[in-house]
């Protein structure tokens, strides 16, 4: 099936050897699914594939036969529970070979809860989803960790509790973001000038503990690191597996956090949160 053409019923129909009236009826019988419902499922599967590809999604829209990009984006986000930017933001740094089994045989079942509003403060950078945002966000770790950046925003913040909150914040309709890697805090009396500040509002999430990972063998860059390649497995899992087979819809008006606790040090069984918000 060419899912990039034009197709209707009858052309579909008329391709196996049925009439369109018994071909649908029979296809919906064994699929459950009317046929046309059917085809556009396979539709946005395809085009959520070519999403890690790069490409804009205006482009993607056209191709799978979606008048406007608006259009595609609202059926992304009624098949999927979620929009196309989202799933770019999160799952852009993966291939489309690789598995969401990858999380291997730990079973990933989420705690859902509501947590009120808090305030971070930390170091970020500002970045774009479509000009190769991944490959900034990984720059800035170099320089996070090259100035020791922890060691001074908890010596500067000193915040109630250890953690760190890793945070991407929309701040235009076009793609632009602020990353923000930093701690929960009381309030921005402690802030400098060269640090960034965000309040979380108050959500429901399903957070996700990553499966447990060994750093004994690990090296020491970030790349390397087993607990990062968890952490996008993880996320992976989340929206290609989760969220289709849940009672459950991204919220897109809140905003989803990773959580670094003193589990994630350890060199036996290593894990972080991911609190994803939900209706």
């Amino acid at each position: 099936m060419n899912l990039k053409q034009d197709l209707h019923a009858n052309e579909i129909a008329d391709h196996i050897g049925y009439s369109v009236y018994h071909f649908c009826r029979v296809f919906s019988m064994v699929q459950g699914v009317p046929l046309m419902d059917f085809v556009r499922k396979k539709r946005l599967n395809q085009a959520r594939r070519e999403l890690l590809l790069g490409r804009k999604v205006i482009d993607i829209a056209f191709e799978y036969g979606f008048e406007t990009a608006s259009g595609f984006s609202k059926a992304f986000r009624k098949e999927f529970g979620y929009s196309p930017t989202v799933y770019i933001a999160k799952i852009n740094n993966f291939s489309t070979t690789q598995s969401a089994s990858s999380t291997g045989e730990f079973q990933m079942n989420p705690m859902i809860m509501r947590k009120p509003a808090f305030k971070v403060a930390g170091y970020g950078i500002r970045t774009n989803i479509a000009s190769g945002y991944i490959k900034d966000i990984a720059a800035y770790w170099d320089t996070y960790i090259g100035e020791n950046l922890e060691n001074k925003m908890y010596t500067q913040l000193n915040p109630p509790a250890h953690g760190e909150v890793g945070i991407c914040i929309p701040s235009s309709d076009d793609g632009n973001i602020i990353y923000l890697f930093g701690v929960i805090v009381e309030d921005y009396a402690k802030v400098t000038p060269d640090m960034m500040t965000w309040e979380v509002p108050e959500a429901q999430y399903a957070v996700f503990t990553t499966p447990p990972v060994d750093n004994m063998d690990s090296a020491s860059s970030y790349d390397a690191d087993p607990l990062s390649t968890a952490v996008k497995a993880t996320w992976k899992y989340i929206f290609e597996e989760w969220f289709p087979s849940s009672d459950y819809a991204y919220d897109e008006s809140k905003l989803d956090f990773e959580f670094y606790d003193e589990r994630c040090h350890g060199l036996i069984g290593a894990v972080m949160d991911i609190y994803v918000p939900i209706k």
